[in-house]
């Protein structure tokens, strides 16, 4: 047969050849690599079980009860980390996460989660962690802890409370508020504290509202230096250990006064912020904290109005932002007022608020003693308020951090006359307020 081929037709049939050759090489390689992947990569079911877990809402988990646990301590070695990333902004909220089960804290965290925010506060108080020298129970903090690291939530820790054998120096009614006569003994806590969940806190706040004496109760009443004593070790033995968790200083509680004790006239007992902070920033303070902590509790009047604006509400049954207007009542014109003294001072630290809201009682059978205010502001004024602060500051452009007081401080179990009931944004039965639902939805860029 091939004698009758034309040399013409020959050419031709090893071309075919060639492109057979090629087709069977091309389908040899084809057929290896899928029987190769097959062996190896992934299965269908693995992409529709991811999907189905992340269509899982937290919505639909029904809070579980509260019930002793057994907590184990943890490392951090076998446990996830939150990166650390500078963010323009951090949107946060305060939140109740010690006592109960395992699962009650994830369900709390888990919270937090769904409203979007990046950020929690703790607070930590020294005196449950080391009752006695060198005895450490870190309990439900490592719980908390580790599930907020595990849903990528940052967490800043509020450290306060130092135990009774820290302050024997001074002892009246209220010593849990007292600083140790040895401020090193803070410090060295903290200390413990970074070593322990190194990498997996991403802020300290050091103390709270030392301007007034509940919190500050010393013999000689508080005092801004040796507060920012405290202060320069707790920097140092915090950045030592890990520099990229931000120290935050101990936030003042907005007090338009100051008094001194009835029966010493030398020691006072609570300062007006403003004074206290210039006192602050004359001891140092700016150059021992990465954000200077603020706070502001919003009362009954909206978070864009200054002090001086002559605002009113005719119906307020709590008078004292209209009838005697001071900067304390203005969540507006004290953040800028903490602002405006430190750009004065030729600085630039930011702002960390870590705590700010707004309180409501209704829809509860009563209200804390001494907090009327609570009974001006509506469920509505409560979540159209808290989130309008949050875009304010986000706007504002010199906070760099914002935590909403509270999430769930409504379910301790201590009724409408709790005084911090009416700021939380779950209501006693569990259920969402307002407020909720419109943080949740909230953009935050």
């Amino acid at each position: 047969m091939s004698d009758n081929l034309s040399p013409g037709n020959r050419r031709l049939s090893g071309q075919r050849l060639y492109v057979a050759i090629g087709a069977w090489l091309v389908l040899v390689v084809v057929g290896a690599f899928c029987t190769w992947y097959g062996w190896i990569g992934p299965s269908p079911s693995d992409d529709g079980s991811q999907q189905a877990a992340e269509a899982t809402s937290t919505s639909e988990v029904a809070a579980p009860t509260a019930e002793a646990v057994d907590v184990q301590p943890t490392t951090s070695a076998a446990l996830p980390t939150v990166p650390v990333e500078e963010e323009v902004f951090g949107y946060g909220i305060a939140i109740h996460g010690t006592g109960g089960s395992t699962d009650l804290v994830d369900y709390t965290v888990g919270q937090v989660e769904s409203l979007g925010l990046g950020w929690l506060k703790q607070q930590m108080r020294w005196e449950d962690v080391e009752r006695q020298p060198g005895q450490l129970e870190w309990g439900m903090y490592d719980l908390i802890i580790d599930s907020a690291n595990q849903r990528g939530i940052k967490v800043m820790l509020s450290v306060v409370d130092a135990p009774d054998w820290t302050h024997t120096s001074y002892v009246d009614e209220n010593p849990q508020g007292a600083p140790p006569d040895n401020l090193a003994d803070y410090a060295n806590f903290l200390g413990m504290v970074v070593d322990r969940y190194r990498g997996r806190i991403h802020a300290i706040e050091v103390w709270n509202e030392q301007n007034l004496d509940r919190e500050w109760d010393t013999s000689e009443g508080v005092k801004a230096e040796r507060y920012i004593e405290m202060l320069k070790l707790a920097y140092q033995s915090i950045k030592s250990r890990d520099p990229n968790i931000i120290v935050i200083s101990g936030a003042l509680s907005p007090v338009g006064a100051t008094a001194t004790d009835p029966n010493n006239s030398n020691r006072i007992i609570y300062m007006d912020d403003f004074a206290y902070f210039e006192q602050l920033v004359t001891a140092g303070l700016l150059d021992h904290c990465d954000c200077v902590g603020a706070h502001h509790n919003g009362i009954n009047m909206p978070p864009n109005i200054a002090w001086d604006e002559g605002y009113d509400d005719p119906t307020a049954q709590f008078r004292g932002p209209f009838d005697n207007p001071d900067h304390s009542w203005s969540f507006k014109s004290t953040l800028w007022g903490y602002h405006d003294r430190i750009v004065t001072a030729g600085r630039n630290n930011p702002l960390c608020i870590t705590e700010f809201g707004w309180p409501t009682s209704e829809g509860f059978d009563g209200y804390p003693s001494q907090m009327e205010y609570a009974l001006d502001n509506t469920l509505g004024e409560q979540a159209e308020w808290d989130v309008e602060a949050f875009q304010l500051m986000r706007e504002w452009g010199f906070v760099r951090l914002a935590f909403l007081w509270n999430l769930n401080f409504s379910q301790l179990g201590w009724g409408p006359e709790d005084p911090n009931a009416p700021w939380a944004i779950i209501d006693f039965q569990g259920v969402g307020r307002p407020a909720f639902g419109a943080i949740g939805a909230m953009d935050k860029p």
